[in-house]
């Protein structure tokens, strides 16, 4: 099961990644962010562990749908954002695989010498 600590450590596992705190009236909030962009954020002190994640709109449907984990973001863009509830009921390498596909959506949006920078392997995919 993937606790905080593990959860810090997959979000700064990629390459350009930094955590921050910028919301003020919530000091405990940990944002996640490559290039200046969040690509997860999560209460690491709250139970049950929750994180929020970007996601492809239509994968995001089917994830709900699957799994009941899964909801639209809290306090984020439903369309493009699911929380993710981390009580052992999803398999880690789920949970890791959608937190690298959030990375991937932000790191593709941004300029393209920023993601060479990165040595963002889908870069050389493109």
């Amino acid at each position: 099961m993937i606790d905080a600590n593990a959860l810090r450590s997959l979000c700064l596992g990629f390459n350009g990644a930094t955590e921050e705190f910028p919301f003020p009236r919530h000091p405990d909030v940990s944002t996640f962010k490559v290039g200046g962009k969040i690509f997860a954020l999560s209460t690491l002190t709250d139970a049950p562990l929750t994180v929020s994640l970007k996601c492809d709109p239509e994968l995001a449907e089917r994830l709900r749908a699957a799994h009941p984990e899964v909801v639209p973001g809290y306090h984020l863009n439903k369309r493009h954002w699911n929380t993710v509830s981390l009580t052992g009921e999803l398999p880690d390498p789920l949970i890791r695989d959608m937190i690298e596909d959030s990375y991937d959506l932000v790191v593709a949006s941004l300029p393209r010498a920023q993601r060479l920078l990165l040595d963002w392997p889908g870069e050389q995919q493109r």
